[in-house]
């Protein structure tokens, strides 16, 4: 059972797959690990602690995948790793499959069994390897930070000799696991936070780690969560409302957060341009949708704009990936755990339970076809 971990290609992605922690429990399970040359360099893992925890390194990502039956990854595989990827090979990886057809075929014409980590179902038992947990959670955390640090004046409120200074307002819109964090976060930094999301389920939440609610509380708010716990596009009426609520909160705010997602769509649009003109010069928007569109007006991926009027549009993309130690880490643990439940653990060896409920929900390509329910290709419609 030969498993790979190579460099990330994409230039701004700073973490890896496995760490020394990980290493040493697959090989523990009897696996034999190759680990590409400087795959750890940008969280901070040296090659010489990969050897020390049983890795291989090898010089390059094609040696490295010479052979290997499972590859662990980041992103999804590109051409030439596929290429250099056996038939049959088991590859985990955060995928991001929504409208990447082409992609999905390269990787069933390779043959390749892939794994879609972030269609890992919220379930009990899968909770160790939800990778948009670990991950949301240290944007939301980042998020604050990055926020905090272009706003350039003191979050909580001081009193001094010279007079006191106020505490900022920080708004939170969206309340996943990022939102919490950024307001788990704020909080502890000293801000006063407001948050708002259209699930009747996040105001106890939200009001739990000390902010304010602000919300269009109506009856199609009451319903708007769907049974996987995400949240469900609203009608064109109650966004009208939410938005009028919002651009007279907004005005008053230093920072805004943003982390609204819809699975498989473009980020919804929540702050206007006019919204950003109300906002007083110096505040700051930090936008963590921007990789899907972003929720703000004006935002430009990896980017941080400041408009007109002096407000400041944070886009930075990979936001987990600027904290790459601590996100590797989690991930790799989370790739670890789902690992784990495909290795016979007396014969050591992969065992694959392709009725296994998690496979099921997270595999999308395997002998050669799209097998995501999902992602599958649609017939082409009949001739007229």
């Amino acid at each position: 059972m030969r498993i790979a971990v190579i460099t990330e290609s994409e230039a701004q992605e700073s973490r890896v797959a496995a760490t020394p922690e990980t290493v040493k429990k697959l090989a523990a399970l009897g696996a034999t690990l190759v680990v590409q040359a400087g795959a750890g360099l940008k969280s901070g893992v040296t090659d010489a602690e990969y050897e020390a925890a049983g890795a291989t390194i090898a010089a390059d990502a094609a040696t490295a995948l010479a052979d290997a039956d499972v590859v662990l990854k980041v992103r999804r595989p590109n051409a030439a790793e596929l290429k250099a990827t056996k038939r049959g090979a088991l590859v985990l990886a955060i995928m991001d499959p929504y409208g990447a057809d082409a992609a999905l075929k390269a990787m069933a014409e390779a043959g390749v069994s892939s794994f879609a980590m972030e269609l890992m179902p919220r379930i009990t038992r899968a909770q160790v390897m939800d990778v948009l947990s670990s991950q949301a959670n240290l944007a939301g955390y980042r998020a604050v930070v990055d926020g905090a640090a272009e706003y350039g004046r003191a979050l909580p409120m001081m009193m001094t000799a010279a007079g006191t200074v106020p505490a900022a307002r920080i708004f939170v819109m969206g309340v996943g696991v990022a939102g919490l964090q950024a307001i788990a976060t704020a909080r502890r930094l000293g801000a006063v936070v407001t948050a708002t999301d259209v699930r009747p389920a996040t105001k106890e939440q939200v009001e739990s780690l000390g902010a304010k609610f602000v919300a269009v509380e109506d009856d199609e708010f009451k319903q708007a969560e769907t049974a996987g716990g995400y949240a469900k596009e609203m009608s064109k009426e109650y966004q009208a409302k939410q938005a009028a609520l919002v651009a007279s909160h907004i005005a008053k705010q230093d920072i805004v957060i943003t982390t609204a997602l819809i699975p498989g769509r473009p980020a919804p649009r929540l702050v206007s341009e006019d919204m950003v003109a109300s906002m007083r010069p110096g505040s700051v928007l930090v936008d963590l949708a921007v990789e899907r569109g972003g929720n703000v007006a004006g935002v430009k991926p990896g980017k941080v704009v400041t408009t007109a009027n002096g407000v400041k549009i944070v886009g930075h993309l990979n936001v987990p990936g600027r904290l790459a130690a601590t996100a590797s880490g989690l991930y790799a643990r989370n790739l670890f755990n789902f690992l784990e439940t495909m290795i016979d653990k007396s014969a050591k060896t992969l065992a694959v339970n392709w009725d296994d409920e998690l496979v099921k929900a997270t595999n999308l390509t395997r002998d050669g076809a799209v097998t995501h329910p999902s992602f599958q290709p649609k017939p082409a419609a009949p001739a007229a």
